[in-house]
């Protein structure tokens, strides 16, 4: 099988995350751009080389592309760049014309632009600095209003020139977002999903994909979805090409399961949603007696924690039962990383039955990983194909990134700022003895880990292995 994906950015989990888990599969051919053509925090991809890429491929079975990467340059510069609406439907027209004759299938994703409720710009236009809280408010309330039809008071006092400029810069994307629909409905994409990012109950955000929804309902645009979350959409959408013409069964297992209509942070729908909605955009069938695979989501008991706030910190109480039968975890009773007790009960156990784990970022996040490195182990031994020390390798890095590092390093790296990369090399002889105690789980003895922080900030961590 011939897969080229075109990544979100040059992000660890967008990148180096594809590479590690598909190496697990040895029948799968991948076929990605070069790490230096994608876009960074500050930098956008460089399109001529990207088009080249598509351009110098021999026909493949999927493509998986991320549409903001071929339209702005980018998921972060989806938000920054000031590119007119006509400069991008020439860019995105060029890509329609050329992938067409160089993929059987092509999923794609956009995102829905996101409005975060705080005033940090490491992600957004300069003026987000001072102006972010009060245009997430604003956004917030305005959609609640007309929702309710209730009056909630809300002095706007953002300058006119900075509210235009926002809201030029989301009418611009949305109507690349309806053209996109349109194409799906012309059958170009096999699969398209419009995400939403970071998103709570109300804002013009959540107004948009709701406008979008209605637009696939009365057109019946049946290969478009909205869905949340964004980065583990297009490990979702490899996952969803894999299980195409194939039944594979799924036993999602909630480790509290009186919660499971709570909402996680950063998201508008409840973890039962969550789970499955990502279940489904993967292709896969949920059986509880008879499953293939069985899920375990240790899901939070009264409100998700979240390991870079530290607000709430959750550890569970109990003793898990882990499946019998091959299983394999989303550890979502914290944003941002590991329970640290579940881990620990982990370690203590063989991996005969263990088919993967992730704790990154927001529980949508977490879900699409896991799914994706569970089913491709489980094709793969199917298809006599399994690569067992490529599927420890993506291990250790996963357990290294979500708990080791997220869950324990981080918090002093992060308060360390500006000198992230010197909180880091003081933090390595804890990573490492963290590490040794992975290593003894998987039963897995890397010559050599290296540890940078690619965007000079604390978030993602780069965790290579010789």
């Amino acid at each position: 099988m011939k897969i080229a994906v075109i990544p979100i950015d040059n992000r660890p989990i967008c990148y180096d995350l594809i590479q590690d888990v598909l190496a697990i599969d040895e029948k799968i051919q991948l076929f990605l751009p070069e790490l230096k053509d994608l876009g960074g925090l500050t930098t956008q991809s460089n399109l001529d080389r990207l088009f080249a890429f598509i351009g110098n491929l021999d026909e493949v079975d999927y493509l998986i592309v991320s549409l903001d990467t071929i339209a702005y340059g980018g998921l972060v510069s989806s938000r920054r760049c000031n590119d007119s609406f006509n400069e991008i439907k020439k860019r995105i027209e060029k890509f329609k014309d050329l992938a067409s004759k160089k993929a059987k299938k092509i999923l794609a994703f956009s995102s829905i632009m996101r409005i975060s409720n705080n005033n940090i710009n490491e992600e957004e236009k300069e003026y987000w600095a001072q102006w972010g809280k009060r245009i997430f408010d604003w956004s917030y309330y305005l959609h609640k209003t007309e929702i309710e039809k209730t009056y909630n008071c809300v002095h706007n006092i953002i300058p006119s020139e900075i509210l235009n400029d926002y809201l030029e810069t989301r009418k611009r994307n949305f109507e690349i977002n309806k053209i996109y629909l349109k194409w799906a409905r012309e059958g170009f994409f096999d699969t398209l999903i419009l995400s939403k990012d970071d998103c709570a109950e109300f804002g013009l955000n959540v107004k948009e994909a709701n406008e979008l929804d209605e637009i696939i309902k009365k057109e019946n645009i049946q290969n478009a979805k909205i869905k949340t979350g964004a980065d583990e959409i297009p490990l979702s959408l490899i996952s969803r090409a894999l299980s195409y013409n194939q039944e594979i069964k799924i036993n999602p297992i909630f480790v509290s399961e009186k919660s499971i209509d709570k909402i996680s942070k950063y998201e508008d729908i409840s973890i039962k949603n969550c789970v499955l909605a990502q279940i489904e955009l993967a292709g896969l069938k949920i059986d509880i007696g008879n499953p293939d695979l069985n899920m375990l989501i240790n899901n939070f008991e009264y409100e998700q924690g979240d390991l870079v706030l530290g607000d709430k910190i959750n550890e569970i109480s109990q003793k898990i039962n882990f499946p019998i039968n091959s299983y394999f975890i989303a550890d979502v009773n914290n944003a941002n990383g590991a329970d640290n007790n579940l881990i620990n009960q982990l370690l203590r156990r063989n991996i005969n039955s263990f088919y993967g784990y992730c704790g990154y970022n927001t529980s949508a996040n977490t879900i699409g990983c896991t799914i994706f490195c569970a089913i491709v182990k489980f094709l793969a031994e199917k298809n006599n194909s399994y690569n067992n020390e490529a599927f420890k390798k993506f291990q250790l890095i996963r357990l290294t990134d979500d708990w080791a590092y997220q869950a324990i390093s981080r918090k002093y790296i992060r308060e360390s700022a500006p000198n992230f990369k010197q909180a880091l090399f003081e933090k390595e002889n804890e990573l490492n003895n963290n590490v040794l105690k992975l290593c003894e789980f998987l039963g897995f003895y890397p010559n050599k880990m290296t540890y940078s922080l690619p965007w000079n900030r604390s978030f993602e961590i780069r965790i290579k292995i010789d």
